[in-house]
């Protein structure tokens, strides 16, 4: 956990602590402030599980309707969970194969690092079924396109492509390649996995597109 998180919990923590509590918040059993947090822990996670992107404190608070103190307080309790340090209830739990990491200002599920070769060999030798028409789709905008984020790929094919990006990732073929600073959306890029799927030696041997598009490639560089 970095040490801005930590100052942000605390900072949030001293400001409810001197916060004067109204007659209804008082009156709220220690029962049912544990219970309303417990399902906050579990609405977060369930975000995490579908966000292909990091996810900011703000962004994650307006999603579930929570104010800024609540969610960061619930993601520390969800990181110690995950890393096997603590539960909602205090007690020492089994470190899982995920973990909740901070990346680029927000936070997102990652496989654990150990981890890491166990799931490349799986989703590569063990998952070999073949890409879907939409997929080979994306893969062919992201390979001539890139480095390229997921809404130019999406203005491009002009569908969603949140799934797809997510097998392409998952099967190696294309990986994380840096993300902007200005709008936080990752932007990807092709693998070496690719060039050896394909027999090629570098991107320069992909066909021209020029012959394959009507009028050249009138149209293809202005969907940017």
């Amino acid at each position: 956990m970095t040490t801005d998180f930590r100052n942000t919990v605390d900072q949030a923590t001293d400001i409810r602590s001197r916060t004067p509590q109204t007659h209804a918040a008082a009156s709220v059993s220690p029962a049912a402030s544990d219970t309303a947090a417990h399902a906050l822990d579990r609405q977060l996670e369930a975000v995490f599980m579908v966000a292909d992107e990091p996810q900011s404190i703000v962004h994650l608070a307006t999603a579930v309707g929570r104010t800024i103190a609540e969610v960061a307080a619930s993601v520390a309790r969800l990181v110690a969970d995950f890393d096997g340090n603590s539960s909602f209830n205090g007690s020492e739990t089994v470190r899982r194969g995920f973990e909740l990491r901070e990346v680029a200002g927000g936070w997102r599920i990652y496989v654990r690092a150990t981890h890491d070769k166990l799931v490349t060999d799986f989703v590569l030798t063990q998952n070999p079924s073949r890409l879907s028409q939409a997929a080979l789709e994306t893969l062919a905008v992201i390979a001539y396109k890139q480095p390229i984020s997921r809404g130019q790929v999406a203005s491009i094919r002009a569908v969603n492509v949140d799934s797809v990006v997510r097998t392409l990732l998952g099967r190696g073929l294309v990986t994380e390649a840096f993300t902007d600073s200005e709008t936080g959306a990752i932007n990807y890029a092709t693998t070496d996995l690719l060039l050896t799927q394909l027999g090629i030696n570098s991107l320069d041997e992909l066909p021209h597109l020029s012959p394959l598009l009507d009028g050249g490639t009138d149209g293809f560089e202005d969907l940017l």
